[in-house]
């Protein structure tokens, strides 16, 4: 089955609850995390998302990656760990279409703490790539931050280059039998997923599950076709340690791109968790007001069994 065959209706399904998002401005995003239609699951289930806000962005990080134990529950001595955040778009971190530049550099900065051997950054973007790793400020706040520390090459911030993706089979797929994919994600010992929480004209918002996009080489534009489906094949593939989601600044409307600042809401706040799909559901929900199923993808991921397979498996914990 091709990623092109995706049927007009899930299509349809997928551009209304976009527009009703941008219709709506925003409307499900408050001051502050707030509760949502989640209920707590058991002490003992492993879908723990840890929420943080009230601080800056990188205190954030910090409180919520030690809610769920320390980042050493995630990054052992000597890993090599790929950092992905989102760095798609020739856009200032003012216009929230990029990953914040300081909560990248917070976590490469526990990956660190925590023995990694290197941190390497990097991300496949839309637009010009140089333009957009300048323009994002993440390569000087990279660059900066490894200069600071004596940690030059230990953290290291690159291109994406067509020669390092590799075509690999992805095993038990939905749709994606195979596809291209960069040779260092791969080969990491662990991946640490860094998105920037936003609304998305087509997904409806992009969040954990969708930024793994950025490892992907080829023709991307083909698996909009049956986006949902073509994510979960991804994450069938490559697991990530650990999910952090940044919603310092969200753009509500006219994502993915953005580039107007009426757009864009200051929130303050990060999500995170070892389950990408238990990070998504909370995020949507309670950063945006959506349910799993006006996200398409995130419902699928529930279906799948990737991750969380349900809400009420979730557990919440506010660092």
């Amino acid at each position: 089955m091709s990623c092109r065959e995706w049927s007009r209706r899930n299509f349809l399904k997928a551009m209304g609850g976009a527009a009703g998002l941008a219709a709506a401005g925003g409307a499900g995003l408050l001051t502050g995390l707030v509760p949502g239609g989640l209920r707590a699951a058991d002490p003992g289930e492993d879908a723990v998302v840890a929420t943080a806000s009230g601080a800056g962005g990188p205190e954030n990080v910090r409180k919520a990656v030690a809610a769920l134990g320390g980042m050493s529950a995630f990054i052992s001595r000597g890993d090599v760990v790929v950092l992905k955040p989102n760095i798609g778009w020739d856009r200032s971190p003012a216009q929230a279409a990029n990953t914040d530049p300081a909560v990248v550099v917070a976590v490469a900065e526990l990956c660190l703490s925590a023995g990694a051997k290197e941190v390497r950054v990097f991300d496949r973007p839309c637009n010009e790539p140089r333009r957009c790793y300048v323009n994002s400020g993440i390569r000087a706040a990279v660059e900066a931050f490894g200069k600071r520390n004596r940690a030059a090459d230990a953290v290291r911030i690159y291109y994406a280059e067509d020669r390092k993706f590799v075509r690999t089979a992805i095993p038990g797929a939905l749709v994606l039998k195979e596809w291209e994919l960069h040779r260092d994600a791969l080969e990491a010992d662990k991946i640490i997923n860094v998105p920037v929480a936003k609304h998305h004209s087509l997904a409806v918002a992009t969040l954990g599950l969708k930024n793994i996009m950025g490892v992907m080489g080829g023709n991307r534009g083909q698996i909009h076709f049956r986006l949902a489906e073509c994510l979960v094949d991804v994450h069938r593939r490559l697991h990530t340690a650990l999910t952090i989601i940044d919603a310092t600044r969200v753009l509500v409307r006219n994502g993915p791109t953005g580039g107007n600042l009426a757009d864009v809401k200051a929130f303050g706040a990060v999500v995170a968790s070892r389950d990408v799909v238990a990070a998504d559901v909370v995020a949507a929900d309670r950063i945006f007001g959506l349910p799993p199923s006006s996200v398409p993808h995130i419902q699928k991921a529930l279906e799948a069994g990737i991750g969380a397979t349900s809400p009420a498996a979730i557990r919440v914990v506010k660092a």
